[in-house]
């Protein structure tokens, strides 16, 4: 299997319409061009209808399928996914008449889960990861029925490619595009586009840590797989990848880096904080590369694609507190108190008189080092940084009490 860049104009043409998938605004920062040093152009695709680039493929195929002759016989699509991917192929297949079953995985984001059915698909939650979710769905195909991968499909490929296209009609002096990769099949179109229309711009993929398969497949020449994959950018936590994304990116990316889960939650919180845009941890990833040592784009024209915006509210809330923790902003101390009637009010008075927010307080009287008739006050604070949380800190010290951070 491959694709040809015939293939992806006419996915480009099968997309010409809004109702499925609209022409996604460029955007600038000024903060991200001088952390940079370079000229960044932010593709907005998770602004996309169904908040990710994943209905481009999916329609591309499912429309091809209806305009077939042969495909009268087909009236459902099957897909797995851990859900960007199934909200497109369950958009897909509203728009173009078929019903649609979506298998995901049983820890998939519940907020993914009900915008799938609210396209009007059937869920079905099976495995804990997206292979056994793949192996549930893929038995599940029938005369029927068709199967859409979510990247392991020509089609689907050439689909997503049109992104692409999208980038450099709207940056036609595009240096380097910065792509996140999970199976392969948004930087698998996004580079055969490239390698057409503008093959001196630079190709950067981005994985996450924890779930990078492609410096090893690059290495050893051929698709490697891993079993437990763990990142907080479920996006693109699909273990391996396709050997026809496999050969994609091997002919026409210039460079694969990847990225930490901490380095994920800092892009996710500075492109809330500083360009005001909720982008989820695959989207995110292509930023943290950025904003790492890891790659040299100075002076350079540079477009990471934030591509999808599927974040739950528990893993936003995940995040920000690691955030607010890392900053110092979200602090635990303990104090170290007789344990009378009075004392947690004594402390609380001298945090209040530092302007802090105390979120929560805990009696540890089990401590073996504690005297009879001691306890730690565990406390949960808020402060504005560090030299906030040293005021504090100092303030209880100079009243009597030990003190330290436990986080």
């Amino acid at each position: 299997m491959s694709i040809e860049f015939d293939d992806i104009q006419r996915a480009q043409d099968r997309l010409d319409t809004e109702s499925v998938a609209r022409e996604t605004p460029i955007e600038t920062s000024r903060t991200l061009d001088r952390d940079t040093d370079a000229r960044v152009f932010l593709k907005m695709e998770h602004l996309q209808r169904s908040g990710s680039f994943k209905t481009r493929g999916a329609y591309n195929k499912l429309s091809k399928i209806a305009d077939d002759d042969d495909g009268a016989a087909v009236d459902r699509a099957i897909a797995a996914s851990a859900g960007n991917h199934a909200q497109g192929v369950a958009l897909a297949a509203a728009k173009t008449g078929l019903e649609a079953t979506i298998v995901m995985p049983t820890n998939a984001p519940q907020s993914k889960i009900d915008a799938t059915r609210g396209y009007g698909a059937d869920v079905e939650l099976r495995g804990k990861n997206f292979q056994a979710a793949m192996d549930y769905a893929q038995s599940l195909v029938d005369d029927s029925a068709v199967f859409v991968h979510a990247y392991d499909d020509p089609d689907i490929v050439a689909g997503q490619g049109t992104l692409g296209l999208e980038v450099l009609d709207q940056v036609p002096d595009l240096d380097t595009v910065v792509v996140p990769i999970g199976g392969g099949g948004l930087i698998g179109g996004v580079a055969a586009a490239l390698a057409e229309l503008a093959p001196s711009v630079r190709v950067i993929g981005v994985q996450a840590e924890d779930a990078a398969t492609v410096p090893q497949s690059l290495q050893k020449g051929a698709p490697q797989t891993i079993d437990s994959v763990q990142t907080i950018a479920d996006g693109i936590a699909t273990g391996g990848i396709s050997t026809l994304t496999y050969n994609l990116i091997d002919q026409h990316v210039d460079e694969v880096v990847t990225v930490s889960d901490t380095e994920i939650a800092h892009s996710i919180r500075y492109l809330l904080e500083r360009t005001k845009q909720m982008v989820e941890g695959a989207g995110a990833a292509t930023v943290a590369a950025l904003l790492s040592d890891r790659l040299a784009v100075s002076d350079e024209t540079v477009v990471p694609i934030l591509s999808g915006g599927n974040l739950s509210a528990t893993m936003l809330q995940r995040t920000l507190t690691h955030e607010l923790t890392y900053r110092q902003q979200l602090v635990q101390l303990r104090v170290r108190i007789v344990d009378e009637p009075g004392k947690m009010g004594r402390i609380s008075n001298i945090i209040a008189d530092q302007n802090a927010n105390i979120r929560t307080v805990n009696h540890e009287r089990a401590v073996d080092e504690l005297k009879v008739g001691e306890a730690y006050l565990d406390i949960r604070i808020e402060t504005s940084g560090d030299r906030h949380t040293q005021r504090i800190i100092q303030s209880i010290g100079d009243a009597g009490y030990e003190v330290s951070r436990l986080n």
